[in-house]
């Protein structure tokens, strides 16, 4: 009799201890919780301008109760914003920018989610005469022999970053050209 009220104290007092320590756990835990649950999510424009944001935070907010706040610039200027802290998630379309940002420590869980095309447009009249040309780098150095203006963004995006990889395979130094005009700009 005595041993079995023995292991009831005892199995009382484990069970206290356990209760003490899981409350202990669970008081610290909401104290260190996050006050707000936001995220800032750094994209670039060309996602914030499909529209598929729009679709898909509202349904993200409502299944984890974090609320989104997007801020769209270029590749460049998302990757700076994470690696100083000031964004939680980053959506971008730079694969060598992203590689370096993540080998240099500034990341945890690099993901490709979408992928998107480079494609070169402009008037119908096609002064450059690039219609049917079989490489974009082909494409932009037939722009610069012709002297036909090519806008670019100039914004150190994901896109420019693309086209200035083309200028190169090009092996045009676009920026001197009179023809050649950045905007600062997304798209």
């Amino acid at each position: 009799m005595k041993m079995f009220r023995n292991s009831k104290v005892i199995l009382t007092l484990m069970t206290a201890a356990l209760l003490l320590v899981f409350g202990a756990a669970n008081v610290f835990a909401a104290k260190h919780a996050p006050k707000q649950k936001n995220i800032i999510l750094a994209t670039t424009t060309s996602t914030q301008d499909t529209g598929l944001l729009d679709v898909l935070i509202p349904i993200f907010e409502k299944e984890t109760g974090y609320f989104v706040k997007t801020i769209a610039v270029g590749s460049g200027q998302a990757m700076a914003m994470g690696q100083k802290g000031e964004a939680d998630v980053l959506l971008v379309h730079s694969p060598d920018a992203e590689k370096k940002f993540m080998s240099e420590g500034n990341g945890v869980n690099r993901r490709l989610v979408m992928h998107n095309d480079f494609i070169i447009v402009g008037p119908a009249s096609d002064p450059a005469k690039i219609k049917g040309v079989k490489s974009a780098a082909a494409a932009v150095k037939q722009i610069a022999n012709a002297n036909t203006l090519f806008v670019s963004r100039g914004d150190n995006s994901g896109t420019h970053a693309k086209e200035k990889t083309l200028w190169k395979k090009a092996q045009i130094d676009a920026e001197k050209g009179k023809w050649y005009q950045q905007t600062g700009l997304g798209m």
